[in-house]
């Protein structure tokens, strides 16, 4: 924004510390000579002695002869001294709003790695100072993340364009090839550019927030996502084990369910090859709801489990399956959470598998619990 130039704030503070110091010293001298003017006599009797002669002489007459001149250069003085000590103090006390000033410019100048880092014990500009360098640290990661991200989204949407080039290629060189089996896979990969263009629109959705909240209960979304889920978990042997409280929270029903559902696909697929289990549970807390889904699996370490939910992250390899995903299951959950104002945890199991807790705000005071049972998947 173009601003016309203005007196800048240094000099402000300076002729304000200066008017203030004007003004106690003119009260001062008016407080002394209001005093003299109280105690002192107008005119006074001188006796001399030796003659006996009286003389009757001005005092207060004297006195402002004498105390006019002083106070004013008094008064000259507390002028300049104001002025310079006003300054130089001004000066000192904006220094740190200067290094804010110069690590603002810096940062809009494209360098988000600049901190202000303002030494010195807890003051409201260093608050400030604090405040600054959490948000550069938190932008400088969000640009990173947005660039990854949009590395990655280039790398997958142009691996089912380059197949499917690759495709039509073979098809109209070799005419006898078995059209059937192009058109086949042909379809295969245009099903995975769908989904994952899909699956981007949903992502960017969620960031925007774009959406009406509702009252929802997530155990009620959990039984639905489960239900819906029973199918692929019977086909590989998985049970899933279900139970919890009426939680109620306030969101958009359509997110929360594709949220729950991302999260027990994802516990379904990455699982034991046999018996595994998957358990879903819903839980209330003071002024907040839980939604935990645990399932069995591989021993995953603390640093592989702190990337899960950047995208196209596939765990440990990828899956090349029915249900292989996008590599955004995780990343949409973490953003769906984060667009509810609540909170996502990975936490890995000692005996193998993964811990997932998301926490939304409450709507209502608790309510009385409701046990659920999902039919289990898998068994015997």
């Amino acid at each position: 924004m173009d601003r016309a130039p203005g007196v800048s704030v240094r000099l402000k503070l300076t002729l304000s510390y200066a008017g203030f110091l004007m003004v106690a010293g003119v009260l001062l001298l008016a407080a002394v000579w209001v005093f003299l003017l109280r105690y002192v006599p107008d005119r006074a009797t001188l006796i001399n002695r030796e003659d006996h002669t009286n003389g009757v002489f001005p005092i207060r007459s004297g006195l402002l002869d004498v105390f006019a001149p002083r106070a004013t250069a008094v008064l000259a003085f507390l002028l300049v001294f104001g002025l310079v000590g006003g300054w130089i103090l001004a000066g000192r006390m904006l220094a740190p709003l200067t290094r804010i000033t110069d690590a603002t410019r810096t940062a809009s100048n494209g360098s988000l790695s600049h901190r202000v880092r303002l030494p010195g014990r807890k003051d409201e500009f260093r608050e400030l100072a604090d405040a600054f360098d959490t948000m550069l640290a938190r932008l400088e990661a969000h640009v990173a993340e947005q660039r990854r991200f949009a590395a990655n989204a280039s790398h997958e949407l142009r691996t089912p364009l380059a197949v499917s080039k690759a495709l039509l290629e073979v098809a109209r060189t070799d005419p006898d090839h078995d059209t059937g089996e192009v058109i086949d896979r042909l379809h295969a990969v245009n099903t995975r550019a769908i989904d994952l263009t899909e699956a981007l629109l949903l992502l960017s959705r969620a960031e925007q927030r774009s959406f009406t909240r509702e009252r929802v209960d997530l155990s009620l979304v959990a039984e639905e996502a489960t239900e819906t889920l029973l199918p692929l978990a019977e086909k590989r042997g998985v049970t899933i084990e279900t139970c919890g409280d009426i939680t109620p929270t306030s969101g958009s029903h359509a997110l929360l369910l594709q949220l729950t559902t991302n999260l027990v696909q994802n516990a379904i697929v990455h699982n034991l090859p046999e018996q595994g289990i998957v358990y879903v549970n819903t839980g209330v807390r003071p002024d907040s709801v839980v939604l935990t889904v645990e399932n069995t699996g591989e021993r995953l370490t603390p640093q592989l489990v702190s990337t899960l939910t950047e995208p196209f992250q596939r765990g440990t390899k990828r899956i090349h399956t029915d249900h292989a995903g996008v590599g955004l299951g995780l990343a949409i959950v973490k953003t769906i959470t984060q667009a509810h104002d609540g909170t996502l945890t990975l936490t890995p199991r000692s005996a193998g598998g993964l811990r997932i807790t998301v926490e939304l705000p409450a709507t209502d005071p608790p309510a009385p619990l409701l046990r659920s049972e999902v039919p289990s998947a898998g068994a015997d």
